[in-house]
């Protein structure tokens, strides 16, 4: 209320001020029109013709010259008390006039002279700033640190625990919240406490917001939703005050949740050797204080989300903020099945559909990945002229997020056809003639628009966690085995095996640095991950001599993998022959069709 006072008080007198300074302008402007002259002067103008109207004043005559070129100024003078000037003005044929006197109030005069001006400047001035306000992000001129968070209750977010799917441990750790904030009697009896915070961490895209969502529908309890990045504005102090604020609004309507996505914005470490930013500083520390000054039995629960967790300050994370660190991660075979159940929910599916091939076939998804699949689907079902969706739309659609759409319209050489065909037919024979791959599902030659030429491929038979030193280099030969190809039939390598040499290196590189999988370095680790949640990608812990010896040994391995490929298509030209000129044919072929002309020609 004060700070609100004092800004009233400021914003009073910067328009005193502006009311008094156009007053003095107007002044200035209307008397520096005017130009005061002798009387003598005055009668010789007269005598000259040089007049066109004199009106008389009680104290002075304002002189109005006939047009001269661009002078447009207004003389004046003393009256002198002349009898005889009337007569001379009469003569000289010059107009005259004396203005009639009006009774003058006080108080009108000063109204209109400044209480008028200041209503205008100020009602203007406050228009013009909650249009500047609104169109920054705050809520008008008084507004600078007041929070941006919206309210959101259970009837407006409409997401419950049960429109979350593939996240059961998260969903118990935070109904945990949820059933406190419902009988907080059965908790405070043992002495146990509501936690201060939880951190929900996790991939894009695997469902943090919808479950702070969900938190809300649940308990039915006022929801503070905002991003990090509405507390960082331009001016310094701002945004430590808006997290004061928020937790003023939050307090007063407990128990409530308060909801921080993206809290990285505002939450990084406070490292002095990269240089600092003040404001966003500022912002952390208030919101470090004001998490340890609020009392959690009222029911104020704090949420925030992030995939960016090593980068949070040390101080943020400890227990008595965030007690609790939820991870929101990938969801295996089982939950991407019931994420796909979920949305399934608003599509017509086809009985026939089966939800578990498809779970197979998008190993690695997320929810958002998985909800973009099933309203691909749809879509192609009703370009399709169909009212259900059916299984080949799901697998259609996966491709789709996966390799992009058809581009039929790309025309290749009958050559170009050719070795694109024995390329992808030499992947399915490597994954079918080795034990630890996964079955051949699919084999197009069809471009598709993210650049593929054509595409093998494959669908685990179930999920797994863990993967041997043996399946890893089985799928380097997978990967090579196109390339493999290539070389063996048309003795010549292309451009066309650039994505598979990079996965098999990354692999290979992979099995030396970081799962200790080397014959020469053993267990030692000489890689680390860095934002495991976001492009995952490894940072060397290692001499420069080591990552030399580093590059050897990931050479010897792809190498070897290599030369097996190369092995394996040897000993089987008829089958990658017949099944290359199958493939030209048709186009696609299928698994079962595959592995049935694999079969015949090994009889």
């Amino acid at each position: 209320m004060l700070q609100k006072q004092k800004r009233l008080v400021s914003y009073i007198v910067v328009t005193l001020i502006i009311t008094f300074i156009i007053n003095i302008a107007i002044t200035w402007i209307s008397r520096s029109t005017r130009q005061e002259i002798d009387y003598g002067t005055f009668l010789t103008m007269i005598q000259d013709n040089q007049v066109e109207s004199v009106k008389i004043e009680d104290d002075r005559l304002l002189i109005t010259p006939k047009e001269n070129g661009s002078d447009k100024k207004v003389y004046y003078t003393g009256t002198l008390n002349d009898p005889q000037l009337v007569d001379k003005l009469h003569t000289a044929g010059v107009k005259f006039s004396t203005p009639v006197k009006d009774v003058q109030w006080p108080i009108v005069t000063f109204i209109l002279t400044w209480i008028l001006p200041f209503a205008m400047f100020y009602l203007l001035g406050s228009f013009i700033m909650k249009t500047l306000g609104n169109r920054i992000g705050g809520t008008g001129a008084m507004s600078f640190g007041k929070s941006n968070a919206k309210v959101y209750i259970e009837k407006k977010t409409g997401v419950t625990f049960n429109d979350v799917a593939g996240q059961e441990e998260a969903k118990e750790s935070l109904s945990e919240i949820v059933d406190f904030l419902h009988k907080p009697s059965r908790y405070t009896e043992i002495g146990a406490k509501l936690p201060k915070g939880a951190l929900l961490v996790g991939p894009p895209g695997t469902g943090k917001t919808l479950l702070a969502k969900a938190v809300a529908g649940e308990a039915n309890v006022p929801f503070f939703s905002l991003s990090g990045s509405n507390f960082v504005e331009m001016f310094v102090g701002v945004g430590a005050s808006r997290v004061r604020d928020l937790f003023q609004q939050a307090e007063k309507n407990a128990p409530c949740i308060v909801f921080i996505d993206e809290i990285d914005a505002i939450g990084k470490s406070r490292d002095s050797k990269l240089g600092g930013n003040d404001e966003r500083e500022q912002t952390l520390n208030q919101l470090l204080a004001e998490m340890d000054g609020f009392d959690s039995s009222k029911g104020v629960v704090i949420l925030a989300a992030t995939n960016r967790p090593e980068i949070l300050d040390k101080a943020l994370l400890r227990p008595g903020r965030f007690d609790r660190r939820v991870i929101v991660d990938k969801p295996d075979l089982k939950g991407r099945q019931e994420i796909l159940k979920v949305h399934g929910k608003n599509v017509k599916l086809d009985s026939s559909v089966n939800l578990r091939e498809i779970a197979l076939a998008t190993a690695g998804a997320v929810g958002a990945d998985l909800a973009n699949m099933v309203n691909e689907a749809a879509l192609r079902a009703v370009r399709m002229g169909r009212d259900v969706v059916r299984q080949d739309d799901l697998f259609e659609a996966v491709e789709t997020v996966i390799a992009g759409k058809e581009k039929k319209d790309r025309i290749m050489t009958e050559e170009e056809k050719s070795l694109v065909a024995f390329h992808e037919v030499g992947h399915a024979l490597a994954a079918a003639l080795q034990k630890e791959t996964q079955p051949v599902h699919k084999i197009t030659i069809i471009p598709r628009t993210m650049g593929a030429l054509g595409y093998t491929m494959q669908m685990p038979e179930k999920e797994k966690f863990l993967i041997s030193k043996e399946e890893l280099a089985e799928q380097i030969v997978v990967l090579l085995a196109g390339r493999a190809a290539e070389e063996i039939i048309f003795k010549k390598a292309t451009t066309g095996a650039s994505n598979d040499i990079e996965r098999a290196t990354q692999i290979a590189r992979q099995m030396v640095t970081i799962y200790g999988m080397s014959d020469k370095f053993g267990v030692m680790g000489l890689e680390s991950i860095q934002n495991r949640y976001l492009d995952g990608r490894p940072i060397q812990t290692c001499s420069t001599e080591t990552s030399a010896e580093v590059d050897r040994e990931v050479l010897q391995i792809i190498n070897n993998c290599y030369e097996k490929a190369l092995s394996l298509l040897k000993d089987n030209m008829e089958s990658l022959c017949k099944i290359s000129s199958h493939l030209l044919h048709k186009e696609t072929i299928m698994g079962d069709e595959f592995m049935d002309i694999l079969n015949s020609t090994r009889v």
